[in-house]
């Protein structure tokens, strides 16, 4: 799957068609890679994010990149980490399926994504790299012309978590 990567980079330093924001629901930024996208992004973010009226946990809207090499910015709120048993899997799996559905929508080739939910949120990494790689691989099989999806760690452990993942992947 030469069209999945996995990278240890800053996620707003990435020239892509657009990078998934970790949200919280209010999307008018935080801490974390939210933080760290609205600093890169600029004001003009934050005031296109006031328009959009927040977002629910799971769903996914998209704004422009202004300042970042990216061109949009694709909002995604995960659930916050309970035990597992709380619906969580299904929200952080709709997380991505609903953010490489706006991609789509919108016309989008590259999308990059952090590890979602696995900050301040909790999300245990070994399973959320399961449930992204998951949907990832999920949606670059039904759709072909998308070219490259990234999945961008802030540290070498998450990528070598995230790459063992693939490793033990069914495909």
């Amino acid at each position: 799957m030469e069209r999945l990567k996995i990278i240890e980079a800053d996620i707003t330093t990435l020239d892509v068609d657009a990078i998934v924001n970790a949200a919280n629901s209010s999307l008018l930024g935080g801490g974390g890679v939210d933080g760290a996208i609205h600093r890169a992004a600029g004001k003009e973010l934050l005031a296109e994010c006031r328009t959009l009226g927040g977002c629910k946990t799971g769903e996914a809207k998209i704004t422009k990149g202004y300042r970042l090499k990216a061109r949009h910015v694709i909002h995604t709120v995960g659930p916050v980490y309970s035990d597992g048993r709380h619906g969580e899997p299904e929200l952080l799996a709709a997380c991505y399926r609903n953010s490489l559905a706006v991609a789509a929508e919108n016309g989008l080739k590259t999308v990059a994504f952090p590890l979602v939910s696995t900050g301040v949120y909790g999300y245990p990494m070994e399973d959320a790299a399961r449930i992204a790689l998951r949907e990832i691989v999920t949606f670059l099989i039904k759709h072909p012309e998308f070219e490259q999806v990234i999945v961008a760690c802030f540290n070498r452990r998450a990528r070598e978590i995230v790459e063992d993942a693939k490793l033990n992947m069914e495909i």
